[in-house]
């Protein structure tokens, strides 16, 4: 087969997570057939994975996460909330302490819909699984990647199936893609062919979590709205949030930046709650029955691999989600970054680009996907002194200037709702310095 004609039988995703499920989604639209590849074991989805720790922590699907989730899945909207999830209107749901006050509360026309990530997963999962031509291998590890003998292409994977130790099977694809997240380990496949590995850009953060789920009475005039206490940065490094989800309950996360202690008993749970500026949470939870034990997360840094820089790279082989980049998660920003992601997937193999042009070209474009909730990220990050890693050219003035855009949200609707549509990716970041703005924000 010439390296540039296009065969398009058979693609394979490494990893049944969201963005997994979400990629494969798109290759089923290209491809007679899409395996997925999964190491864990595959349920009904009504609890979390080992390989998917984060999922049992509060998770945020910005607006845009869900528009792009809804193009490829009409009916999940309806779905979600027939299962239980909350769905409001973005600002006027909202209780967000920030800078010794909560920004002003109005309707901004766009949801906000909160939910458990399993249940969002999990109908995701259902709808994928439901097309005829998409196929799940669960409990099932990739090896390594089978390449031709010229080590130019990628042409399948070496399997070894749970329960059937050194026994291995190779399937063979015409596309292969990579999402199994943070741990990817594409890196090394690569290094292992000859390939370089790509490099990193990583930013240490030390945040930690601790998540508990409570009981919520839906009679409560507190329980449809979702509240965070974000960090004034960098005099407070404790911060956290409580969102209502399915089955009438509270999922709460109470964070801490670079090696703050996170608790673990619940004395300490209610204390570290009480102890942040303000205390809706603790409010809440110290009136509501536990539902669960504690869970603990540590995110030691962000990390970006610049696969858009690499001189060479095999076809049929591709990277996407978290094995590209994975956020620090106290943004909510990886789900919609995905989602952002496969939607540009879409579009080039819509334009049936030769296989030998593809890579460099969705590795460019993953890039200019990338870039700008990697900005927003780090920045933030950069508030505190603590925090290690590359620092963006004018990341003090803007972080000078967006903390006057937080002091502003407190009494301005104009420039609170500017300040979410960038926060949920549905308008640019150059859009807060636009006249406007500018005037409002130093008006106050």
């Amino acid at each position: 087969m010439s390296p540039n004609s296009t065969n398009r039988q058979h693609a394979i995703v490494l990893g049944g997570s969201l963005a997994g499920l979400l990629t494969a989604r798109v290759l089923s639209k290209y491809f007679e057939r899409v395996t997925i590849v999964e190491k864990d074991r595959v349920d009904d989805g009504s609890k979390s994975r080992p390989g998917q720790p984060q999922t049992q922590h509060l998770h945020c699907l910005l607006a845009k996460g869900l528009e792009v989730m809804t193009d490829y899945f009409p009916d999940l909207p309806q779905a979600l909330v027939e299962n239980g999830a909350v769905i409001n209107d973005f600002a006027a749901s909202m209780r967000w302490y920030i800078h010794g006050g909560y920004r002003a509360q109005f309707k901004i026309g766009f949801p906000a819909i909160t939910m458990s990530r399993v249940l969002l997963e999990s109908l995701i999962r259902e709808r994928v699984l439901a097309l005829p031509n998409i196929k799940l291998l669960d409990r099932t590890t990739v090896k390594e990647l089978q390449s031709t003998p010229t080590l130019d292409r990628i042409i399948g994977i070496k399997v070894e199936q749970y329960g059937t130790e050194n026994q291995s099977t190779i399937i063979t694809a015409d596309l292969i893609i990579d999402a199994t997240g943070r741990g990817s380990s594409s890196p090394q496949w690569l290094r292992d062919l000859g390939y370089e590995a790509p490099a990193e850009s990583k930013v240490h953060v030390n945040v930690g979590y601790a998540t508990r789920i409570y009981r919520r009475d839906p009679q409560d005039p507190r329980s449809q709205t979702w509240s965070l206490h974000t960090s004034d940065a960098p005099k407070e490094t404790r911060f956290g949030g409580i969102v209502p989800i399915e089955s009438n309950r509270w999922i709460v996360s109470i964070c801490g930046w670079h090696k703050e202690q996170m608790p673990t008993t619940e004395s300490n749970f209610l204390q570290f709650a009480r102890s942040l500026p303000s205390r809706h949470i603790y409010d809440i939870i110290n009136e509501c029955e536990p539902l669960s034990m504690i869970v603990k997360h540590n995110f030691p840094f962000s990390l970006r691999r610049h696969y858009e820089r690499l001189k060479r790279f095999p076809v049929g082989y591709l990277v996407i989600g978290d094995a590209l980049s994975s956020f620090n998660p106290t943004y909510g920003q990886g789900m919609t970054v995905a989602g952002l992601e496969v939607v540009e997937l879409d579009r080039l193999l819509s334009r049936n680009i030769s296989p030998v042009d593809l890579a460099r070209t969705f590795f460019y474009q993953m890039a200019r996907v990338i870039d700008i909730p990697w900005q927003l990220a780090v920045s933030e990050d950069f508030r505190f002194p603590q925090t290690v890693g590359a620092k963006p050219i004018g990341t003090d003035f803007i972080n000078w200037y967006i903390a006057g855009v937080h002091r502003a949200t407190l009494d301005d609707s104009v420039v609170g709702e500017a300040f979410l549509k960038v926060m949920n990716l549905m308008a640019p970041p150059i859009s807060l310095f636009h006249p406007r703005i500018v005037w409002r924000v130093f008006k106050n």
